[in-house]
């Protein structure tokens, strides 16, 4: 199956970066398990400090994104655990916007 890339934004509230950082660094071996068990890989978050705006990209070789994944008992508890510091959905799933590939060069 073929490699996919996707993208998206998040926002995260002013003054936890830190605290995103540590929350990610202590990931959840469980998360990690299932992410990976659903071919999600490479998944990397970037912070534009001067807007809060988080940026993640992702490769799936699977069916599902991350975001696909919301209903995992493990993800609902995930997006409890986050949604204090950052933009949250009523689901607590987190406020993600789709971006669309405009180049790519392997």
């Amino acid at each position: 199956m073929k490699t996919k890339r996707f993208a998206f934004k998040m926002k995260l509230y002013p003054g936890f970066k830190q605290e995103y950082i540590k929350r990610h660094d202590e990931i959840w071996p469980e998360l990690v398990k299932l992410l990976k068990g659903e071919g999600i890989g490479n998944y990397s978050i970037f912070l534009d400090e001067e807007t809060d705006t988080l940026f993640a990209y992702q490769e799936q070789s699977g069916e599902s994104s991350s975001q696909d994944l919301g209903k995992t008992e493990i993800v609902q508890k995930w997006w409890k655990y986050m949604a204090d510091i950052m933009e949250a959905n009523p689901d607590n799933s987190p406020v993600t916007v789709p971006l669309e590939q405009v180049f790519f060069m392997e």
